[in-house]
């Protein structure tokens, strides 16, 4: 019996680490490093939620990481103004812009479109926490190549533990949805999302032509 017992945890020890190397290995990044983008025009997102403030919001904490990857990243304000002086009034019309087109009016490597999936405060019943998740696609404007994707989520719940039942747990949600409807909480969790969605660590993207570790990353 014991016999037969190691035999089972071995195996499930196996399938958990080849689990952990499948999940790191999913992400490929020879498109990346063939076209090394060193600039990067952030269109303004794409909002699927019901939450106005989305797209400028989750938009403006964008500028950050970028340029601490090592990239140059286009004034966001600009972009936008550029963009409805053109005659695109709306994120919906600037999507649909070609990836060559933009090199050749803004003389960008490569364009980061962002879709905002969720913003703003969950139901109280969910206890009234604030979620925001955003999914990204970096394509090169020289050849309209995906170089990148990814997708992050963050919530103003994580770490917080509720002692007080589900009482307690529904008063607490709507006190927090009363606070978040005369606020904007959602810039800061769209601060974290985009620094989850896109540093240089896990699934990121990969580190810039002005980051120290980017000729380490050359090689591998």
């Amino acid at each position: 019996m014991t016999h037969h017992l190691k035999l089972w945890v071995l195996l499930a020890t196996v399938l958990v680490f080849t689990g952990c190397a499948t999940k790191q290995a999913d992400v490929d990044y020879s498109a990346f490093r063939q076209h090394q983008p060193r600039s990067i025009l952030v269109l303004p997102p794409l909002n699927n939620t019901a939450d106005l403030r989305a797209t400028y919001s989750v938009m403006s904490s964008t500028t950050l990481p970028l340029a601490e990857a090592g990239y140059y990243v286009f004034p966001v304000a600009l972009v936008d103004q550029t963009f409805k002086e053109n005659g695109l009034q709306n994120p919906g019309e600037m999507h649909q812009a070609s990836p060559k087109k933009l090199n050749e009016i803004f003389g960008a490597d490569s364009a980061l479109y962002i879709t905002v999936t969720n913003y703003g405060a969950t139901s109280a019943l969910a206890g009234g926490s604030v979620v925001v998740t955003a999914e990204a696609v970096l394509i090169d404007t020289r050849t309209s190549t995906k170089l990148w994707e990814g997708k992050a989520s963050a919530s103003d719940a994580e770490g917080k533990q509720n002692q007080n039942g589900l009482v307690g747990l529904l008063i607490q949600g709507i006190v927090n949805q009363v606070a978040n409807s005369v606020s904007d909480p959602g810039y800061r969790i769209g601060r974290i999302t985009n620094q989850r969605l896109l540093n240089t660590g896990t699934r990121g993207l990969l580190p810039g032509p002005r980051a120290l570790k980017f000729e380490q990353t050359q090689g591998q």
